[in-house]
């Protein structure tokens, strides 16, 4: 409970105290880093170094580069396809001795954005997978093979393997007790797969818990990483095809250390807001500077999705704590 203020000249200056205090501490605090990881969307394996193997491989590099199956077939990308050739920068040799090219990928991002098709942003959210409960050995090593192949091949890095869903006296941890977790083990997401433990080739129940929401859906394994990817990737047109460019947005409602937290944390998690840092502070509003595709335009894209962020005006947006179901 507050202490009474004493109705001296003191009261009002006294009163500023700790708002002062909280604004110098947001402005001393950092900005943490996510843990979102750059993938090697241009360096792609082949079994050939000619004929038709680098057309290939560049089908799925372009479907990497924009998180978009259709982008293999995808007629506006025709030519760089076939032109995968003069895109070649470098061979090398992966972690298993195969053989690997190195398409120049700022020249075909500027392609692809001259062709009106937008950019995933290479920097995308470490997800951990783990399956409820632990399937047998050989099921276990299918299915991780199974969500690894499909991961790689839409351009998103993640770890499947064993994570504590309940706390040390067996009971569910929460979803706020779960992305604590996550974000201890260096991920940005946890994406669950419950069935019955004794094959992984029906329906789960899958959940992927995020810094913003947590999302359900039924579906089988192979389908999984393919429903994560589709909900991340930026509109096939609009402002995230833009090049990237400052963008400076106000929010308002953000009241005490820990709503500064979460409202970083969010925003960091947008994929596309790149070198986010702190403008400054007034009251009870923060005003942030960021990178992002398209300027303000891309970024009021991007939070136009989240529902604890409510437009109030151009660049000006007000915090909602309850908003939402996530963590």
């Amino acid at each position: 409970m507050p202490r009474p203020v004493l109705k001296t000249s003191c009261a009002n200056r006294c009163a500023r105290v700790p708002v002062l205090t909280l604004a110098a501490a947001w402005l001393l605090l950092p900005l943490s880093a996510q843990a979102a990881r750059a993938v090697p969307v241009y360096t792609v394996d082949v079994a050939e170094r000619g004929g038709s193997a680098l057309q290939d491989a560049m089908r799925q590099a372009l479907v990497r580069a924009t998180g978009q199956r259709e982008a293999a077939d995808d007629p506006a990308l025709a030519t760089i396809v076939a032109d995968a050739p003069k895109y070649v920068k470098d061979w090398d040799t992966g972690a298993r001795g195969q053989s690997q090219v190195v398409f120049d990928g700022t020249a075909i991002d500027r392609a692809v954005t001259a062709a009106g098709r937008a950019l995933w942003d290479p920097a995308r959210p470490y997800t951990l997978v783990v399956l409820d409960p632990p399937l047998r050995r050989a099921a276990a090593d299918a299915a991780r093979a199974q969500l690894e192949k499909v991961a790689a091949e839409r351009g998103l890095l993640i770890s499947v393997g064993p994570f504590a869903l309940n706390d040390s006296g067996g009971a569910p941890l929460d979803g706020a007790a779960l992305m604590e977790a996550t974000r201890k083990a260096g991920g940005d997401q946890l994406l669950v797969g419950r069935g019955d433990g004794t094959a992984a080739t029906g329906a789960l129940q899958w959940t992927l818990y995020t810094s913003a929401t947590a999302e359900s859906w039924q579906g089988p394994l192979a389908a999984a990483i393919d429903h994560v990817v589709d909900g991340l990737v930026p509109r096939p047109t609009g402002a995230l095809a833009q090049a990237e460019s400052p963008a400076r947005v106000r929010i308002e409602g953000v009241n005490t250390l820990t709503d500064y937290a979460n409202v970083t944390r969010l925003l960091q998690a947008s994929l596309g807001v790149r070198r986010l840092g702190i403008g400054e502070v007034n009251g009870s509003s923060a005003v942030f500077d960021a990178n992002v595709r398209g300027g303000l335009a891309g970024l009021e894209q991007l939070l136009a999705g989240q529902a604890r962020f409510a437009r109030v005006g151009d660049g000006e947006y007000r915090y909602q704590p309850q908003a939402g179901t996530g963590p």
